[in-house]
């Protein structure tokens, strides 16, 4: 059953915090975007084709595990409680896991409001007695759960290796913000990629088709589309960098000439080779993974990772 609550509403009109977070970052030198903005419709569309890429490990992989492991989570975590899933998406490999756990109620949350109604009602139909609770936001911003969940034992579900795209100090805050809006007795389900050599994260974000490079690109299109932009989307191209010493693959749009441009009423310029960073993925060992957990107030359980060390599902509990 398809219920809705959300955190914003819906609107045509321009997000200030998009057009505060552009100008801000291509006035930056490094130029540098959040990746919150990839998400409109057709990001998400395209986002979802990335995770179908021969490429593309972390999905099948994450998905495997979720199949074999999942009476083992359903073992640790128990029945009845309420799945509350931060960068839903599509939630393609949700319902491996309310399959498992039988949840009392489920929570998808997603800034891309049309793209998470339509996927909530396809869950819907596929659970029809489960309460599905839609809630459009920033999960990186305020939000308040619903209210229909109040007195259920709360599960986070955070898989994709999300944590991933955020700077380690960012990721540490928002594993606490999951750890006060979820509760004392929360558990938090997360995927977090592993190192791995540097020739098969390459292919991941630079794929032979093309796709990862019209997802960064989109990122033009909507600031073109929505902030009166005149950005040459002909003139900036596709780069995965692999940052050793971060232990991140960096996606860039790389300028192959000299630009200037406006955005929102304001100029920019950009040398021939000057690039606008729009993504890290922060790659994790076990080691690394534990600690990050720690320090964002969750003790970790349970550790379930492939026979090629490729990626993790974590289990951790409130601390």
């Amino acid at each position: 059953m398809l219920l809705t609550e959300d955190a914003l509403a819906p609107t045509r009109a321009v997000d200030p915090a998009f057009r505060r977070d552009i100008v801000e970052g291509l006035s930056r030198n490094p130029k540098a975007t959040p990746p919150i903005w990839f998400y409109d419709r057709h990001g998400s569309e395209l986002f979802e084709a990335i995770t179908d890429l021969p490429e593309y490990y972390p999905t099948i992989t994450e998905t495997a595990l979720l199949q074999a492991h999942g009476a083992d989570i359903a073992t640790a975590v128990g029945h009845g409680r309420a799945v509350v899933e931060f960068g839903a998406g599509s939630a393609r490999k949700t319902p491996h896991l309310l399959r498992a756990i039988a949840p009392a109620a489920y929570v998808p949350i997603d800034i891309s409001g049309d793209f998470l109604r339509a996927s909530s009602a396809e869950l819907a139909g596929v659970f029809p007695g489960l309460p599905v609770i839609p809630l459009v936001g920033d999960f990186n911003g305020q939000l308040s759960l619903p209210s229909a969940i109040d007195a259920m034992a709360r599960l986070g579900f955070f898989p994709g290796s999300t944590i991933g795209n955020m700077e380690p100090d960012a990721a540490v805050d928002l594993l606490r913000a999951m750890r006060r809006l979820l509760g004392s007795d929360a558990m938090l389900l997360i995927g977090m990629d592993r190192i791995k050599d540097r020739e098969r994260l390459i292919a991941a974000y630079d794929d032979a088709a093309g796709v990862t490079a019209a997802f960064n690109l989109n990122l033009i299109a909507r600031i073109n589309r929505e902030l009166e932009g005149d950005i040459p989307m002909d003139a900036l191209v596709h780069r995965a960098i692999w940052n050793d010493a971060k232990a991140r693959i960096e996606m860039h749009l790389e300028a192959t000439r000299s630009l200037h441009f406006h955005v929102a009423g304001e100029p920019f310029r950009m040398q021939e080779g000057e690039t606008i960073h729009t993504e890290s993925s922060h790659k994790y060992g076990s080691r690394d993974a534990r600690l990050l957990l720690r320090a964002g107030g969750w003790e970790p359980m349970e550790a379930w990772t492939d026979a090629d060390s490729l990626f993790s599902l974590m289990l951790a509990q409130a601390g």
